[in-house]
C-alpha cells in the first residue's frame, strides 16, 4: 500500500475544498464579520462533537486575537451553562449537517435572548440554518476520508473559515503585535516585547572591589559573583573598570604576571554600560551580540552601578 500517494491525495482534496471556498465567499461573509464587529459582549462558539472541537479552537483563536470569546458546550448549556449567553453577545454554532440534536436543542433558547446567531453548516434549510440570522456555508465536494464519512475536509474547512474572520476581525480593528504578544506574555514574542532589563538584571550581592583591591583578591570576589566578573569603583560607587575570567587568562600570558599586582593592571577600562534600565531585554541582548560581550553594566547617567545583565540571564529567561 502506498501511504505517501494516499497521503498527497488527502492533502489535494482538501487543499480543493478550500480553494472552492474561496471562490463562494459572498456578502455574507462581510455581515458576519460586521455582526462580531458590533458586539458589546463575547464571541461564542459552540458545536458538538468534532465541530466542537474545531469550535473550541476557533473560540481561542479569536481570544488570542483581540475578540473576546469562549466556547459552550450545548450539553452544557442545557444544564445551566446557558446564562453564560448575554443579551449583548454573538453566537457562533456549528454543524455540518445542521441537524445536531444537542445544538438543535439550545437554539431555541439562544435565539428568544434576541442574541445574534451565525451559523456555519452544510444546508441553509436545516434546523441551525433556519434559528440563525446568517448561514456561512460549509460546503465541500468530498471528504478526504475514503468512505466519504468521517469529517475530514469539512472540519478543515469550517476551521480555516474560523481563522479567516479572526483575520478579518484583526485587520478591522489593527491588530498589531505588540497586541498579540500582550495575550501570550509567557511566549517568546511575549518576552521579546515585554521583558525589561530592570526586569533581569541582578541588583544584590554585585561582585564590587575598589581601585586598590590585588589580583588575588580580585580572583576571589569573582569566583564569588558567579558572574565571571567583577565591578572595579571608586567611592561613590561609579564605575571604573571591571575585570572578567578573559582579561585573567591574558594577563597570565604576560611576563610580568603576578597576584599581588593592583587589580587595574589587568581590568578593562572604560568597559560597556548602559544607563536606561527599562529598555527591552531583548535590545540588550542585541547591544552584548554585536558588541560580543557577556555582560552589560547597568549604570546612571553618573556611573554609579545600578545592576549587572548577563547574556547567560537572557538566554535562560527565553529571550531571543
Amino acid at each position: 500500500m502506498n501511504y505517501k500517494q494516499i497521503a498527497q491525495e488527502t492533502l489535494r482534496i482538501e487543499a480543493n475544498t478550500l480553494l472552492e471556498s474561496a471562490k463562494n465567499i459572498d456578502d455574507v461573509f462581510d455581515k458576519a464579520v460586521e455582526i462580531i464587529l458590533s458586539c458589546r459582549g463575547k464571541l461564542i462558539v459552540t458545536g458538538v462533537g468534532k465541530s466542537g472541537l474545531i469550535g473550541a479552537k476557533m473560540a481561542a483563536t479569536f481570544a488570542s486575537t483581540g475578540t473576546p470569546s469562549f466556547f459552550l458546550h450545548p450539553t452544557e448549556a442545557l444544564h445551566g451553562d446557558l446564562g453564560m449567553i448575554g443579551k449583548e453577545d454573538v453566537v457562533i454554532a456549528i454543524s455540518y449537517s445542521g441537524e445536531s440534536e444537542e445544538l438543535s436543542s439550545i437554539l431555541p433558547h439562544v435565539k428568544r435572548f434576541n442574541t445574534p446567531l451565525i451559523g456555519m453548516t452544510r444546508d441553509k434549510n436545516s434546523t441551525l440554518g433556519r434559528y440563525s440570522d446568517l448561514v456561512i456555508d460549509v460546503v465541500v465536494e468530498k471528504e478526504a476520508c475514503p468512505l466519504n464519512i468521517a469529517p475530514t475536509s469539512s472540519t478543515t474547512l469550517t476551521l480555516a473559515l474560523g481563522d479567516a474572520l479572526a483575520v478579518c476581525l484583526m485587520k478591522a480593528k489593527n491588530f498589531k503585535k505588540s497586541d498579540f504578544a500582550s495575550f501570550h506574555p509567557g511566549g517568546a514574542l511575549g518576552k521579546q516585547l515585554f521583558v525589561k532589563v530592570s526586569d533581569l538584571m541582578r541588583v544584590k550581592d554585585l561582585p564590587i572591589i575598589s581601585a586598590d583591591t590585588k589580583l588575588k583578591d580580585a580572583i576571589v570576589k569573582i569566583s564569588e559573583g558567579r558572574l565571571g566578573t567583577v565591578l572595579v569603583t571608586d567611592e561613590q560607587n561609579r564605575l571604573l573598570a571591571l575585570v572578567s575570567d578573559g582579561d585573567i587568562r591574558r594577563a597570565l600570558m604576560s611576563e610580568d604576571f603576578s597576584l599581588e599586582e593592583n587589580v587595574l593592571k589587568y581590568a578593562t577600562l572604560n568597559p560597556k554600560t548602559i544607563e536606561d534600565e527599562n529598555i527591552l531585554a531583548s535590545e540588550a541582548l542585541v547591544l552584548i551580540e554585536e558588541m560580543k560581550i557577556q555582560l552589560l553594566v547597568v549604570t546612571d547617567k553618573d556611573k554609579r552601578v545600578k545592576g549587572m545583565l548577563h547574556i547567560h540571564t537572557l538566554i535562560e529567561k527565553g529571550i531571543s
